[in-house]
């Protein structure tokens, strides 16, 4: 697979305007303000894309944030700005507690080894 591809697009008027004063103020070529314009606009549009199959109960919170490549707690701030409820069910929260405890459970044994007890003084 080709690390990088050529693409081609016609734009009106207003956007290659649009694209000269972003060069300008950005002190850069067309090719670079697109790729960079281009990938702000494919990130939010997974977020928007996830957002949207998350409202519709397709996706658990945790899988579209992963959909959407950002971490759990941007993609709950990302539903909130967009007015999005909450969808957490008893599943999920049976499946955070299990995640919970085993995460819980290995810290313990990492640390049983260990003589974590404060020492007497003595003499």
């Amino acid at each position: 697979m080709k690390k990088e591809e050529l693409v081609a697009a016609r734009l009106p008027g207003q956007l290659v305007k649009a694209l000269h004063k972003i060069e300008e103020v950005e002190q850069s070529d067309r090719s670079a303000v697109v790729r960079k314009l281009l990938h702000r606009a494919i990130a939010d549009w997974k977020k928007d894309y996830a957002a949207r199959l998350y409202a519709e109960r397709k996706l658990t919170l945790e899988r579209a944030a992963r959909e959407a490549d950002v971490s759990v707690r941007e993609m709950m701030e990302y539903l909130m700005q967009k007015r999005i409820p909450g969808q957490y069910d008893f599943r999920e929260l049976e499946e955070d507690m299990a995640r919970l405890y085993k995460k819980v459970a290995l810290s313990r044994s990492h640390y049983s080894g260990r003589d974590t007890a404060p020492r007497r003084r003595t003499g």
